[in-house]
C-alpha cells in the first residue's frame, strides 16, 4: 500500500507487529518519489517501510529511533565506482582502512577498487585473491573491485568474471605504471569481443595514445604547458575508437573520468542510436578550472587534466541532461615525495587526486548553482552508480533496499582542512576551500560506518550463464 508517494507497510511477509531495530525521523527524505518527510523503518539491515507522518505509534515501534535535526536530510548511501585503494604493493600511497574511513566520512557505503596501482594489478584470479585478503578486518564501508584488460592477460578474462569483479578497466594510453600497459587498438576490441560473450562490462581510460604522443612535452613548468601536452582531441579520438567497437561487438561499455566537453557530442549520439554506452565525470573536472590553477601546484595534476571555465560548464550541464551518468572520485592519492617534483615540472608528479572524502559536498557546491538539486545528487552518487554496476540492493531509499543512509546537511558551508582528511596523505587541491553541504553521519546496513574497520563486506558482481 502507498500513500503520497510513502510504502506504508514492511516488505512483503513481515511478521504482524515487527518491532524494527531503527527508526530514522527526517524531514526530508530523499526517495525516488522525491524529497519527503517521514521515517524510514530498519530491521536486520534492510529498509522495511518508509512511514508518512502521522504514521500511528504501535506502527513506529523501534529498539532505537533517531531524529535528525531540522537542517538536515537523508540521502541513500553513496556509491564510489572508481578509486584507487593501492594495497597490497604500494599501501604506503593509500590502503583500505584508510581510503574505506575516508569514504565513510563523505557518505560512502560502497567503494569499487580500481585493478591498478596494486602490486599485484587484479589481472588474473590469483591476484583478486591477494587484493580481498588484504582488505580482511580493514573495511569500514563495503568493497567491491574491477578486474584489468591488458596485453597477455585475454584468457584470464572469464575466470575474473567468474570470480564476481564488476568489469574490466583498459587503459588506451600509458597507465603511469609499469605494470599495467595499455591496449592496443587490435587488443581492445580482442578484449571487447570476448567480454561481450560474457556479457561484462568494459570500462576505458579513453585518451589516444597517438595524440598524446603528437603532443609530448619534455617539461611542463606552467599548468598550461601540462594542460596543452593533452588535449580535448586525445579524448574525441579514443571515445570514438570505442563508440566503433562498441557497434561492431555489441560490449557494454563505460567512459571514465570524461574531461573534454567536446567528446560529449559523440557520448550523446551514441546514446540516441541506443548503444549500450555510459560515462561518469569526477568532482574536480567540475569544481576547478584551469584559468585558476597556479603554476607549481601539483595537487592539481590529474589525467586526462582539468579544462577551462567554458568546458567545466558544459560537463555540469551534460551531467544535469543525464548525458554523464554520474559522478566518482577517481581517488588516486600518492606519498608526498612522488608530488613534489611537480611544483618546478608539472610532468614529473604523480598524476592523482584524493578526494572521495568531499565527493558530495563538492559536487553539491558545484552544481547547486546550475539549477541541481538533492534528487539529481541522489541520483549521480548513488541511484546510477549502483544501477550500473547491478547492485540492486543498494542505491535508493526503499523497502526491500539495503538500509545504507547519509545524514547530509546541504546548507552547512565549510572551509576544507586537510588535517580533517582520513585518506593517508592529506595532499589536496581543495584545502582551504569553502565547499557547501556537510556530510553528518553514514550507515551501512542500519549501523554507524567508520567505527568498526570489520563492518564492510565484500561484494561481487554476478555474472550471467554464458554460451
Amino acid at each position: 500500500m502507498t500513500l503520497n508517494g510513502f510504502s506504508t507497510g514492511p516488505t512483503p511477509g513481515a511478521a504482524p507487529g515487527l518491532r524494527y531495530d531503527l527508526i530514522v525521523r527526517t524531514q526530508a527524505l530523499v526517495t525516488p518519489d522525491g524529497v519527503l518527510p517521514g521515517a524510514i523503518a530498519i530491521k536486520d539491515g534492510v529498509i522495511q517501510a518508509i512511514l508518512p507522518p502521522g504514521t500511528p505509534a504501535p506502527a513506529m515501534q523501534a529498539t532505537q529511533t533517531i531524529t535528525t535535526a531540522p537542517d538536515e536530510v537523508v540521502l541513500p548511501g553513496l556509491v564510489d565506482a572508481h578509486i584507487h585503494v593501492n594495497e597490497p604493493g604500494r599501501t604506503h600511497w593509500e590502503g583500505f582502512a584508510s581510503a574505506t574511513k575516508a569514504a565513510a566520512a563523505g557518505g560512502f557505503t560502497t567503494i569499487l577498487d580500481m585493478p591498478l596501482n596494486s602490486l599485484p594489478p587484479t589481472t588474473t584470479v590469483a591476484n583478486l585473491r591477494a587484493k580481498r585478503q588484504a582488505s580482511d578486518g580493514q573495511r569500514y564501508i563495503d568493497v567491491g573491485f574491477w578486474g584489468g584488460a591488458v596485453p597477455g592477460n585475454q584468457e584470464d578474462l572469464e575466470t575474473l568474471h567468474q570470480a564476481g569483479v564488476f568489469g574490466f578497466k583498459a587503459f588506451m594510453a600509458g597507465s603511469g605504471v609499469d605494470e599495467f600497459c595499455h591496449l592496443t587498438a587490435p587488443q581492445l576490441r580482442q578484449a571487447a569481443t570476448e567480454l561481450a560473450r560474457l556479457g561484462a562490462q568494459l570500462i576505458v581510460h579513453a585518451e589516444s595514445q597517438d595524440v598524446l604522443e603528437a603532443h609530448q612535452v619534455a617539461t611542463a613548468p606552467h599548468y598550461a604547458d601540462f594542460l596543452a601536452s593533452r588535449p580535448p582531441q586525445a579524448e574525441v579520438e579514443a571515445i570514438s575508437q570505442v563508440i566503433d567497437i562498441v557497434r561492431q561487438t555489441g560490449v557494454k561499455a563505460h567512459i571514465l573520468h570524461l574531461s573534454a566537453a567536446a567528446a560529449l557530442p559523440l557520448i550523446r549520439q551514441a546514446k540516441a542510436d541506443g548503444l549500450p554506452l555510459t560515462a561518469e565525470t569526477c568532482p574536480h573536472y567540475i569544481t576547478f578550472a584551469a584559468e585558476e590553477i597556479p603554476d607549481g601546484a601539483p595537487e592539481y595534476k590529474c589525467c586526462p587534466p582539468i579544462r577551462d571555465r567554458a568546458n567545466r560548464d558544459q560537463l555540469i550541464q551534460a551531467l544535469l541532461d543525464g548525458t554523464i551518468d554520474y559522478l566518482a572520485s577517481d581517488h588516486s592519492p600518492c606519498e608526498p615525495k612522488l608530488k613534489e617534483p611537480g611544483r618546478q615540472d608539472l610532468m614529473q608528479a604523480w598524476g592523482g587526486i584524493a578526494s572521495v572524502q568531499l565527493m558530495a559536498s563538492a559536487a553539491w557546491t558545484a552544481t547547486r548553482p546550475h539549477g541541481a538539486n538533492l534528487t539529481h545528487l541522489a541520483a549521480w552518487l548513488a541511484a546510477n552508480p549502483a544501477r550500473q554496476l547491478g547492485i540492486g540492493s543498494k542505491g535508493r531509499l526503499a523497502p526491500g533496499h539495503q538500509a545504507d543512509l547519509v545524514v547530509f546537511a546541504p546548507d552547512q558551508a565549510f572551509t576544507v582542512d586537510p588535517s580533517a582528511l582520513h585518506h593517508r596523505w592529506p595532499i589536496t587541491p581543495y584545502a582551504g576551500r569553502t565547499l557547501q553541504g556537510a556530510v553528518r553521519a553514514t550507515y551501512l546496513r542500519g549501523q554507524p560506518a567508520g567505527q568498526d574497520p570489520n563492518l564492510g563486506q565484500l561484494i561481487t558482481h554476478q555474472p550471467a550463464p554464458t554460451s
